[in-house]
């Protein structure tokens, strides 16, 4: 018997939070540190070299997703313009880097509410928790995501009045924005590039979203314009009001700047943002990954058993269930940063095909001028040769496995 299919139940409004969720949770609480280690003051510079290789990617995806308005997102797409193999690398690339986003996320909600000792048994619980939300259905998804990101941006504003009400730091600009070179600032670019990819979760939900060949384009877009924004001014003040160094030795950088404003009475709501946050990142991140390993399944790409579909709910059950394993498996055995850099790695591969495939497209199917294109593919290029050194050779080491994967299978059913 054939399993069910997905159920279109998300309208523009639920695409935009689910996008939002993904995004916001993914930079705000857990790339800025890392990106000022990278690259000190110059940041956010690297903030807006992500921005534009983002906005490039975001056109691309969204230019496809009006055509291709099925589950799996640039797996799917990269499948119909460029070919099965195109797909399978996109779609790989799309799983190995977003269930390591999922085990940094779980990792930030601990490291901002767990006790000492207790950071890894919390962040298994909460991926556990959410990945049972997403088996009850993609409108549970919606309704808990809306929730957790109206909580996030009341607290992001009180964050951002209170540094603004603070003294600035003496030591913010001192070294100057371009003392860590160029490669710092690039590696700075690709740590916070991993904050920008959320919107593909809209692209993933092709098969869940009304009238998709309007939401998903219009939701890409609303959801990164929203997100850019919160990330600019979160940085500037962060920047500000803590210091370049200050702010790279942090492990909690937003309750250090309400700290540092006088506002102690604060800590403990921004301990709930971050942990609402990272938690709305985890849900939507889990809902992505389950329907791009559908999706794979569904082809043969992945074993068949994770294109089963639950009757009740209408989501991707088996392959859900995967993904809340591994991510388990990952936050046991991980870290944050290095979750983030091999996150980015698969992440930016990810989009390089949806660039190679939008600058394809001819006809009516464009939406946005190639160079936009041009600049996204460009931009993930040399953001992914200048990612932490482990984050490289591990990402490259995955991607042939699951290469060697889908020649084995082929070879098999060829014989």
């Amino acid at each position: 018997m054939s399993s069910p299919g997905l159920s279109r139940r998300l309208g523009l409004g639920d695409a935009v939070v689910i996008g939002l969720g993904a995004m916001i949770g993914a930079g705000v609480f857990a790339a800025f540190a890392p990106a000022a280690q990278a690259a000190g003051s110059g940041l956010l510079i690297g903030l807006g070299i992500a921005a534009v290789v983002a906005f490039g990617n975001a056109t691309s995806t969204a230019q496809l997703a009006a055509v291709h308005p099925t589950s799996g997102g640039v797996y799917a797409y990269g499948r119909a313009e460029l070919g099965p193999w195109w797909g399978f690398l996109a779609g790989w690339g799309f799983v190995i880097g977003k269930t390591a986003s999922c085990a940094a996320m779980a990792l930030t909600f601990a490291a901002y509410v767990a006790p000492p000792g207790w950071e890894r048994p919390l962040a298994a619980l909460a991926a556990v928790t959410l990945g049972a939300v997403n088996l009850l259905g993609i409108t549970r998804t919606a309704q808990v995501a809306r929730i957790l990101v109206t909580i996030v941006l009341v607290i992001l504003a009180l964050v951002a009045v209170a540094g603004f009400s603070a003294p600035p730091s003496a030591l913010g600009w001192s070294a100057g924005p371009l003392a860590a070179g160029p490669l710092g600032i690039l590696q700075a670019g690709g740590i916070l590039f991993f904050a920008f990819a959320g919107y593909a979760r809209i692209a993933t939900l092709g098969e869940e979203v009304r009238d998709p060949e309007r939401t998903i384009p219009r939701a890409i877009v609303l959801a990164f314009s929203g997100a850019l924004l919160v990330y600019a001014l979160i940085g500037v003040v962060a920047l500000g009001v803590l210091g370049s160094d200050a702010l790279a030795a942090s492990s909690a950088p937003l309750i250090d700047v309400v700290r540092a404003a006088g506002w102690d009475a604060a800590a403990p709501a921004v301990r709930i943002g971050a942990a609402a946050a990272s938690l709305g990142a985890l849900l939507a991140l889990i809902a992505g990954v389950g329907r791009t390993s559908f999706a794979m399944a569904r082809e043969g790409d992945l074993p068949r058993i994770l294109a089963t579909v639950d009757a009740r709910w209408r989501v991707p059950r088996n392959a859900e269930i995967t993904v809340i394993a591994v991510v388990v498996v990952i936050v046991a055995l991980g870290d944050v940063r290095g979750a983030i850099g091999f996150s980015s790695f698969g992440v930016l591969l990810y989009y390089l095909v949806a660039n190679i495939a939008a600058f394809r497209q001819t006809g009516d199917a464009r939406r946005y001028p190639r160079i936009l294109q041009i600049v996204g593919a460009a931009g993930c290029v040399a953001l992914v040769v200048t990612l932490p050194w482990p984050a490289v050779p591990v990402g490259v080491g995955v991607l042939l496995a699951g290469l060697g994967y889908r020649m084995l299978r082929l070879r098999r059913q060829r014989a």
